[in-house]
Order: structure tokens, then sequence, then C-alpha cells
């Protein structure tokens, strides 16, 4: 593993030292409203507009398991799904935390570091909360994919005259393929296909729309499920029947965390009016229509036993079906693309902020910097993805296994909003415990409730959750010990100086950049160097790669330039958790400060550290392991950096902690 630095950087505005940000200026996002607006339809609201598939499906099952569907259980649900929109979405993610952006950027991570901010350092408690998020989404990552695509697919039994198609068995394999392909992609990058997710979109929204006011019409009475006290007397007289309905209905807003996290790719506005104008209407009309189509086959049944079944696709007249099938399945692949994009994009901030060792990171557009594709996080995913459904074979199955992963990460960014509004907003306590006590309330009600899933599928977030955060904690805790040990076993920077200045050893043409995660200490490679091959360059360059806590670094903070003696400078670079470091793009902008710098003439030199065990470690044996273990697999810096192969020296020590 190489040691110095441990980790990575941050963000800041673009600039030729990192690769161009994607994200809009205000003039831009103003010139470009509308199309952003359309962009965020296909990539923002990509998950959670899939769930009309599942989730009235699955409420509706719940709530007429003894005794089939019921006019009060189908207005009841129809009415909790409608409220769930409103006060988890509209009110909490749309209204108050897409106000708590960290210079435009949203999503749990961006929220814990806006919360070490406001408490002056990077306490436990923010550190747990923010690895937790993480770490929770992740579970949600894996799940997405696996229940949209098979709810897709289930489609497949409802188009009259398929027959063998539409076994669970063909279902199972129609999904895995697509899902297969749409991994496989990721390699070439969704560039070119992107430009199709929001008009695509655009056409299953108006679906949903045109669905459900097709069945309306012919049961008006559905509308008094706009009146949130069908829902509330559902609740009330359901007890604990109601719960598990509640568990279900939260499968309404399960995509609602990709508002708060997408903010930075579009922006607050055009998110919040694609939403208010247009997805929120038509989820409403899906969802109402859905209801209205069971309250209808109540009636018809006149008296009998009415069995619960695929409200969704069953809407569809049966000439449409096969149509409407195909576009689910396109609605489906689009929001499993952003989940996986989003997984990658967390992944980088997490290595970005000391909680992930280094991984290989590839840009698949010269000119979009969120179009990255990480190949062993898309590996892992995949892997998941595929055991999930062979495990769990059905979106009915897994849909137990959906709600736990996401009102934990909602409830986790509820308890750092709170910090951020009491140390940033400067709230009294009185004011902030007002705004963050009823939305806090709401989301232990619907983590309570998809708690009740546990054993039948609601363990699988929670595992894949658990020991996600046990890797984060593990190796952010192991960094800073091997951190606090070489500098406790490293040279003053200033010593060396002095000593090198009364006996000067030979001198080498060229310049030589050593990059050390300590700017005060002289790097091992520098001591190395000089122990071993008996040289000092002509001039030498101790670079520092540090992470800010905003996504993108102020241009002013990028590059901090100091000379330290005629032969010695010393250079911090700074970047932003949501931007790809360019060491050599960065060196070359020292230019105007005296510092020389061409690559053909420049060696990098990299202290290459193993870790080893320790007779007695600072941790559990086995989270020493597992640390090891995670440094050497780490990717190597000369990818991570953009550090041109050819001109890198690696120089090992070993280091136990």
């Amino acid at each position: 593993m190489t040691g110095e630095p441990l980790f990575a950087t941050s963000r800041s505005a673009p600039s030729d030292l990192s690769q161009k940000s994607s994200t809009p200026t205000p003039q831009g996002e103003s010139a470009r409203f509308w199309p952003l607006a359309l962009g965020s339809v296909g990539v923002v609201y990509g998950d959670i507009g899939t769930s009309p598939l599942y989730a009235f499906r699955e409420a509706l099952a719940q709530a007429s398991a003894d005794g089939g569907v019921t006019s009060a259980a189908a207005l009841g649900v129809a009415s909790l799904a409608i409220w769930a929109l409103i006060l988890v979405v509209t009110v909490k993610y749309v209204f108050f935390l897409m106000r708590l952006d960290n210079r435009g950027e949203g999503g749990v991570l961006s929220l814990m570091a806006l919360a070490e901010r406001a408490a002056g350092k990077r306490t436990a408690v923010i550190f747990a909360l923010g690895v937790m998020g993480a770490a929770l989404f992740y579970g949600d990552a894996i799940i997405t994919p696996a229940v949209s695509v098979l709810s897709a697919a289930e489609g497949l039994k409802t188009i009259p005259g398929l027959g063998a198609l539409a076994t669970p068995a063909w279902v199972m394999i129609i999904s895995l393929v697509i899902l297969g392909g749409l991994f496989a992609m990721q390699a070439r990058g969704t560039a070119g296909v992107g430009r199709w997710f929001g008009p695509i979109c655009l056409v299953w929204f108006t679906t949903l729309a045109a669905l459900g006011v097709s069945h309306i019409v012919h049961h008006p009475g559905v509308l008094a499920a706009l009146n949130p006290l069908h829902a509330a007397g559902f609740l009330a007289n359901h007890g604990m029947i109601g719960l598990f309905v509640l568990g279900s209905v939260f499968l309404t807003v399960t995509g609602a965390e990709a508002l708060f996290a997408d903010m930075g790719h579009f922006g607050r506005k055009p998110i919040t009016a694609a939403w208010l104008w247009f997805v929120f209407p038509c989820l409403v009309l899906n969802y109402v229509g859905q209801g209205a189509m069971a309250l209808q086959a109540v009636e018809l049944a006149d008296g009998a036993v009415v069995a619960n079944q695929d409200w969704f696709f069953v809407m569809a007249p049966e000439a449409l079906r096969a149509p409407v099938v195909i576009l689910a399945l396109l609605a489906t692949i689009i929001a499993s693309q952003a989940v996986i994009t989003g997984a990658f994009s967390l992944t980088r901030q997490a290595i970005q902020l000391g909680l992930l060792p280094r991984m290989v990171i590839r840009q698949t557009s010269h000119h979009e910097a969120g179009q990255i594709y990480m190949p062993q996080v898309n590996a892992l995913l995949l892997v998941g993805v595929v055991a999930l459904i062979a495990v769990f074979r059905s979106s009915s199955g897994l849909s137990h296994a959906y709600g736990l992963a996401v009102t934990g990460t909602m409830v986790v960014t509820t308890t750092l909003a709170f910090i951020v509004v009491r140390g940033l907003w400067k709230w009294p306590l009185w004011k902030a415990l007002l705004l963050i006590s009823p939305l806090l309330a709401l989301d232990v009600v619907f983590l309570g409730a998809n708690m009740l899933k546990l054993l039948h599928g609601g363990f699988v977030p929670l595992l894949l959750g658990a020991g996600l955060f046990m890797i984060m904690a593990t190796w952010a805790r192991g960094s800073r010990l091997v951190a606090a040990k070489v500098a406790r076993e490293s040279t003053p920077l200033t010593d060396v100086i002095a000593m090198l200045t009364r006996r000067a050893p030979k001198r080498a043409s060229g310049v030589a950049v050593f990059l050390t995660g300590d700017p005060d200490n002289a790097p091992s490679a520098l001591m190395h160097n000089l122990k071993h091959n008996h040289v000092l360059h002509e001039t030498n360059v101790i670079l520092t790669v540090r992470t800010a806590d905003t996504p993108l670094a102020d241009e002013a903070d990028r590059l901090a330039v100091e000379r330290l003696s005629p032969d010695f400078w010393r250079v911090t670079a700074t970047w932003g958790y949501m931007e790809t470091p360019n060491v050599p793009r960065a060196l070359k902008a020292c230019g105007g400060t005296g510092l020389k710098f061409d690559i053909m003439s420049t060696s990098f030199f990299l202290g290459r550290r193993t870790i080893v065990p320790a007779a007695r470690s600072a941790m559990a044996v086995w989270q020493d392991r597992l640390f090891i273990l995670l440094a050497r697999n780490a990717a190597a810096p000369t990818d991570f950096y953009r550090l041109p192969p050819g001109r890198v020296v690696e120089m090992g020590t070993q280091v136990s902690v």
C-alpha cells in the first residue's frame, strides 16, 4: 500500500487542475432550466417513478391478507400512498433538505461534511452517522435494480398469449439477462444513451398519469383518498396490520433520497419544478387510479372475495399491455442506471473523505466529470444483484428487504440535518426541535413499520450495511493509526533540509516530486532515496494532496506553494470530494510561482508502505487483518493521481499497526 498520502482529495470550482465539473453554474442553470428539469426526470426520479409497479400491490396485499381486497383497504392504501409522497418527499426533501446543500451538492456524505463544519471537527457521532448512511445506501443500490427490473419483467405474466415466457423461471432469466447487459455496459459509459433517459421517463410518467386517469373517470369517488382522514382512519382501525401496510406503503417513496443526492447534477430549482409540476401529479394520479381499479373490482365482485393482483399492468388495456411492459422495462433500466451511477459517485466521495481505500476510477466521458466507471464496485454490485434475485425470486419477496435500507438512511439524514441547522443556520434549540422533531418522528414510524419485515428479508440491507460500516470504520481508524505512527517515526523536514545544506550529496538533474500526507516531516521516499542512492535532485517538491470538506475546492485555495530553500519547495494541492485529482496538471499551474515543471525531466517518488501485523496491535485482531487486506488491495496511486507510469519511482517500507 502506498501510504503517502493515505487518502485522496476534495472538490472546488472547475479548473484545469481537475476534470471539468458537470455541476451547472447559476447562470448556466438559468439558461438551461427546462433541459435540466427534463434531465432530472430521467435521472433523479427514475427510482421513485418505478415504485407504482409494485408499491400499491404490496401494500394492498398486506391490507387484504385476511379476507381479500375491500373498499376500505383500497381507499386507505391509496390515501397513505398520497400522503407519504406529500410528507416525506415534498415537505421533507423538496422544501427542507434540499436547502441544506454543500455548495450545490447533496447526499449523506455532503451533509456529513456540513455537519463536521458546523461542529468544527469530525466527531465520533457525526462520523458514525455519515458512515452508517453511506453503508445503507449501498444496500439500496443492490436491491433497487433487482426489485425494479423483476417487477417490470413480471408484467409479462399479464400479456395474453405469452404462455411459456410468463413463467417465474423465464421472468428471472429475462431479468438477469437485462441486468447483466446493464452492468456490462458500465465500462463503456452512458454518455451515448444518457440523452434518452429524460425523454423516455417523460413518456413513462405521462403513461402513469394516463393509466390512472382512465380509471379515475370511471370511479371518481376514489378522489376521497386525497383526504388524509382516510389514511389516519385506516391506521387507527387496523392496529398491527396497519403497521405492516405502512411498511409496504413506504415503497412509494424509496427514491426520495435521490432528490437530495443528485442535486449537484441539476440544481435545486429544476429538480423542485420537475417534482411539483410533473412527477408528483403523475404519481398521485397513478396511485389513485390503481385504487379506483381495486374499488371497481370490489363492486363488480358483488360480495365475492377479490384477490390481490398486479394492479399496475392490469390497468392497461390488453392491446396496450405489451408496449406498457416494454416501457416499464426501459424505465426500470434507467432507474437502475441512476442508482449504479450514484454508487460510483458515493464511492469516490468516500475515498476522497478517507472512508475507503483507493480504487480504480475510470473516466468514461471527456466532457462530464460525473461519468465515471469503477470496475470493483460494478462487479460487487452485479454479484449482489444476482444473489438477491436467486434467493428471493420475485419482486414481492424482494420488497420485504427494500424499505429498511432507505428508512435507515432517512433517519441518518434527518439527524445530520439537525446538527447543521443548529450549527450553521444558528437556530435556537427550540426552533430546530420544532422543525426536526416531526420529520424524525415520521422517519422513526416508517423505520419501525419496516422493522416488522426483519425476518422476511429485511435483514439483508442491515447485514450489507453492517459489513460496509465495519469496512469504512476499520479503514478510517487504521489509516489514522498508520499516519500517527509514521509521524512519530519521521524526521522534521526543516531538519533534513538543514542537514543537506551542510553536507550536500551528489546532485541529479531535473525535478523530484515526493508525495506525502504529512508536509511537515520528510517523506520516507526522500529519506530512502538519500540513504540508498546518495543523490539529491536539483529541485525537490514535497507535495501534499488535501481533500476539502466541499464538493469543489475554492480556486484561491487550490494551490499553496512555499519555497523552503534553494532546492526545496512545499506544495499543497487541494481538490473537493467530488473531483478527480490530477497531480501533473496541478504542478503545471505552479509556473507563475517560480517553480518550473517539465514532465519529461520530473520523477515522482512514492513511499510504498506495506502493512504487516503487529505483535500488539491497537486494533482488534480481526480488524487488524481486515485493514491489511484492504490496504493490499488498494489501487496504485499512480492511476489515482494521474501520474505518468514511466516517471514514477516507488520505494517500500513496512509499517505495523
